[in-house]
């Protein structure tokens, strides 16, 4: 299994739009950046190669790598093009979606306990979201919407009927054949101009043709993980949920 990391963009709901500030894979908690703790979670489950696509202030993310004595376990994807949509980063890591090996997705921008991983690691099934019953009624949080007991949407903005509605972390596991399909999704939105779309759309293209089953979750209810991307994510990050990760001992899925 490959693991692969979108650490591309300039986090401007974070900066207010100001350049002068790192990227957020580089923000630290009880003294370790994002990056080095994904890399140390990584390590302890047995994946010792990343794929990491960078963009904003990338020399200082490799050389926060070179810090961390992980340049041999990293390969760098270089998106100049970062200030597009996501979905620019994922296309840029196509020879990784196409590389005929299972994909572990991963974002940089979340704080997390390493069980959360491992839940979604030791699932069964090969296509699989991690998926907490916890959401905000807003629209900002990615849903995943469940029926029957499968995921058959996937957005901020929904609408309809479900037997539940919970967050994506953003975290996925894809097989190679389903990998295959999202870099050809991919490349099917490049062509048409569609640079400004999140990556999600794409997943959720995936999602929405796949028979019902081929997708499942791994319930990550419980574990304590925050996604930074306001200031407030950014407070809630060092005063609740670092200690709540120092704290937390795995019991099992939910």
């Amino acid at each position: 299994m490959k693991a692969l990391m979108l650490a591309a963009g300039t986090g401007s709901r974070l900066s207010g739009g100001n350049d002068g500030h790192s990227p957020k894979a580089l923000l630290k908690f009880g003294g370790q950046s994002l990056l080095a703790r994904h890399l140390d979670h990584l390590s302890e489950l047995g994946i010792q190669e990343l794929a990491l696509v960078v963009g904003y202030r990338s020399a200082e993310i490799i050389g926060e790598i070179d810090q961390l004595g992980a340049a041999g376990r990293v390969t760098i994807i270089q998106n100049d093009e970062f200030r597009q949509g996501s979905s620019v980063s994922l296309w840029c890591a196509r020879q990784v979606l196409v590389s005929g090996e299972d994909v572990l997705f991963m974002d940089a921008d979340v704080l997390y306990h390493e069980e959360m991983l491992r839940r979604l690691l030791d699932a069964e099934a090969k296509n699989c979201f991690t998926f907490d019953a916890q959401v905000d009624d807003d629209d900002e949080p990615v849903k995943l919407c469940i029926r029957g007991g499968h995921p058959v949407e996937f957005r901020k903005k929904i609408s309809g009927q479900f037997d539940r509605v919970g967050e994506w972390p953003g975290f996925l596991k894809l097989s190679a054949e389903m990998a295959a399909k999202l870099a050809e999704r991919l490349d099917q939105y490049m062509d048409a101009g569609r640079t400004a779309e999140p990556y999600e759309e794409a997943i959720r293209d995936l999602l929405a043709k796949a028979v019902p089953g081929t997708f499942a979750i791994a319930e990550i209810s419980g574990v304590p993980w925050i996604e930074i991307d306001f200031d407030e994510d950014l407070r809630r990050a060092e005063d609740v949920i670092l200690p709540a990760i120092e704290k937390f001992k795995p019991t099992g899925g939910d």
